[in-house]
């Protein structure tokens, strides 16, 4: 497929729609086929009377810049009198976290080559001066149903082109966004590596660094950086993963690691991850805790983007 708005009457023209994929305030997602090629895709629709509520230009932006084999692809775009059409590469394998719930085996080692693809992922983002914004586990996608399937980073409403100016609106979800976007100052692509502790956190013991019903205590929690590794959940952890979370989570975005300087470190390059199996443990607290629509619910992320807000 070639990028450049393509006009046409009825996307049925183009398409056999499937099933839907998924569905937020904006838009749905359905899995299409294209009638020419039989080839399958997603199709995020958006209403064109919603456009105003919505980033999809900025998203198409930056998707057209990028290229890479952990992030989610946009292969081309319609549109009809009352839609836009994101045709998307098709990514099958589900979300990190229900993964996890459904394996029999789960090590320090598998969370660390999640992780690592992530941090590849990201760094290339930030090479191309692009800021996801908003990573969080539901936009990180096995690519298929296959066991060793790759990480893919989906979703990019709410990236942004940093080359075009100074980062300041306070957005992400709240779980997972960084202390300097909640003070509501300028900030940098080190918000990404701040989200990316956050899930290695829950990646290992199941649950959030930070939760709070109250959202203002939960804002100061994080605003503070206050969270520990509480026992027994973090016992049979090894030191050097939870070095890797405080690098990630320091709380001074000049001394948080960069996606270069995590790439490094020993439980990223695998010399120091522990291979016995975390499995019972993560699963049990992700289960009680933030099991499926759960945890998404109590981490205010109960849809595809609301739980992604923008606060100014």
């Amino acid at each position: 497929m070639q990028y450049g708005w393509k006009k046409v009457t009825n996307i049925k023209d183009v398409f056999d729609l499937k099933e839907v994929l998924g569905s937020g305030s904006f838009s749905e997602v359905y899995l299409v086929r294209e009638k020419k090629s039989g080839n399958f895709y997603a199709l995020k629709c958006v209403k064109k009377k919603l456009l105003q509520h919505s980033n999809l230009q900025n998203e198409i932006a930056v998707l057209k810049r990028i290229k890479h084999s952990n992030v989610v692809g946009l292969e081309d775009f319609y549109e009809t009198r009352t839609h836009y059409y994101l045709v998307m590469e098709l990514v099958s394998g589900g979300e990190l976290f229900d993964r996890i719930l459904d394996r029999g085996v789960y090590t320090e080692k598998d969370a660390s080559k999640v992780i690592k693809q992530v941090l590849e992922a990201v760094s290339y983002l930030h090479q191309n001066s692009i800021v996801h914004r908003d990573l969080k586990p539901e936009n990180l996608l096995y690519y298929n149903q296959d066991e060793n399937a790759k990480i893919m980073i989906s979703d990019f409403g709410l990236s942004k082109q940093s080359d075009h100016g100074v980062m300041s609106t306070a957005c992400g979800t709240p779980g997972y966004v960084a202390p300097e976007v909640l003070s509501q100052k300028p900030y940098s692509k080190a918000v990404d590596c701040w989200s990316i502790g956050v899930i290695t956190y829950i990646l290992l013991c199941g649950y959030p660094p930070f939760y709070e019903e109250n959202e203002t205590r939960l804002f100061s929690k994080i605003m503070k950086a206050e969270y520990t590794f509480h026992a027994p959940y973090w016992d049979e952890i090894s030191e050097s993963a939870k070095d890797f979370i405080r690098n990630m989570m320091e709380k001074n975005p000049k001394k948080r690691f960069s996606t270069e300087q995590a790439l490094r470190h020993p439980w990223i390059v695998g010399e120091t991850a522990r291979s016995q199996d975390i499995y019972h443990s993560v699963s049990v607290q992700i289960e009680r805790n933030f099991a499926k629509s759960k945890w998404r619910v109590r981490l205010g992320s109960h849809e595809r983007r609301p739980g992604s807000i923008v606060w100014g």
